[in-house]
């Protein structure tokens, strides 16, 4: 597919404050024979970035200067250096939106996700992907399926999230998993779930009953909402009497991070089980340790993605084995973004994507 490549840098500028501004930015250049020049068609919104844009910043991370958000994006590649094998120009692809040191004792033992000199695009002072063009290393661009969209492209970053926290639950096959979250996280980790074997009972749990309609298209073989998120046990009993958990489950994933889910999570996990939490809250939530320690469950954070899931993420869309068809439920020109923001904070729909400067139609369903 050949595109007639901008002659200018589009891009959307976050400020201190969570005021936007569209500006012009210098086109990236090669700077390494092992990089590569890409133009944005696609990106999706991630609760990161609304957060910045509401709250100035994110745990240890603050706007303190102009910010371009944004790191969920598929692209196509416009230029590459000298040294690049495997990617030609006009390639599709999904990028991994990270870039680490590949030589601290975290990469070399292979969880780069922890890097602490990671780069991670749409975190300050790292620009996102809500421009034109992006220079990336080829060692994180991953090539597109030809059935895959742009659109369902951007999609792989959260599938990728997905993928790593399933992993981490271990062996799910034939298991029994509950997932907390209907959001565009907690209904990938449903279908990954399913994919990895979870066969038997898997359970969505949300407060947003329109959220939870869509949970049985990825995989939910019960969904519950919560009536309340107060934390007491009458949640999780409840639970367990309207699916078929009297046991409880092999694994929880709370994509959510709300205290009230991580207890009822722990609570409905059956002893010996493994709890992942996906999802990001208050950075200090009530922890039920005593009960953690009774049951003897295995208790996970999930940090990203780590090597191999974005490969994973890709090849499961391959094979068909996941389906993101209608994840995505709202579309904007660039032009329109603050929209896109304001219908993600608004809790519209499940996914919002904000095309590329002058990416026409044609292009989006490439």
């Amino acid at each position: 597919m050949s595109i007639e490549p901008p002659s200018i840098n589009h891009a959307l500028v976050l400020h201190p404050g969570g005021t936007f501004s569209y500006s012009e930015r210098d086109i990236p250049t090669i700077q390494s024979d092992r990089d590569v020049l890409v133009r944005v068609v696609a990106t999706g919104l991630c609760g990161s970035d609304i957060h910045y844009w509401q709250h100035g910043k994110l745990g240890r991370y603050e706007v303190t200067q102009p910010l371009i958000l944004g790191h969920e994006s598929s692209r196509i590649i416009v230029a590459t250096g000298s040294n690049v094998d495997g990617l030609e120009v006009n390639d599709r692809v999904a990028v991994e939106p990270g870039i680490s040191c590949n030589t601290c004792a975290y990469c070399r033992s292979g969880r780069y996700n922890l890097c602490t000199s990671m780069q991670f695009a749409a975190t300050p002072p790292v620009d996102g992907t809500l421009c034109t063009y992006y220079r990336v290393p080829a060692q994180c661009c991953y090539k597109l399926p030809d059935q895959v969209s742009f659109r369902d492209g951007a999609l792989v970053e959260p599938l990728s999230v997905a993928v790593h926290a399933c992993r981490l639950g271990g062996d799910m096959q034939n298991r029994n998993v509950v997932v907390f979250g209907a959001g565009p996280v907690g209904l990938l980790c449903c279908a990954v779930a399913r994919a990895f074997g979870a066969v038997e009972e898997v359970v969505v749990i949300d407060v947003v009953e329109e959220r939870l309609e869509c949970a049985r298209r990825y995989g939910a073989t019960h969904t519950y909402r919560m009536q309340t998120i107060q934390g007491d046990s009458s949640n999780a009993e409840q639970l367990r009497s309207v699916t078929e958990l009297p046991e409880g489950a092999d694994v929880v994933l709370d994509a959510t991070g709300a205290e009230a889910f991580l207890e009822c999570g722990i609570e409905v996990l059956s002893a010996g089980g493994t709890f992942v939490q996906v999802g990001l809250g208050k950075p200090s939530v009530t922890f039920p340790v005593g009960m953690v320690c009774d049951k003897e469950i295995g208790f996970k954070g999930s940090f990203r993605y780590g090597p191999g899931d974005y490969k994973l993420a890709i090849g499961l869309l391959s094979a068909g084995r996941v389906q993101v068809d209608g994840l995505v439920t709202h579309e904007y020109d660039f032009e329109k973004a603050e929209e896109a923001f304001q219908n993600v904070a608004g809790r519209k729909g499940i996914k919002s994507v904000i095309y590329g400067p002058s990416i026409g139609s044609n292009l989006r369903m490439g």
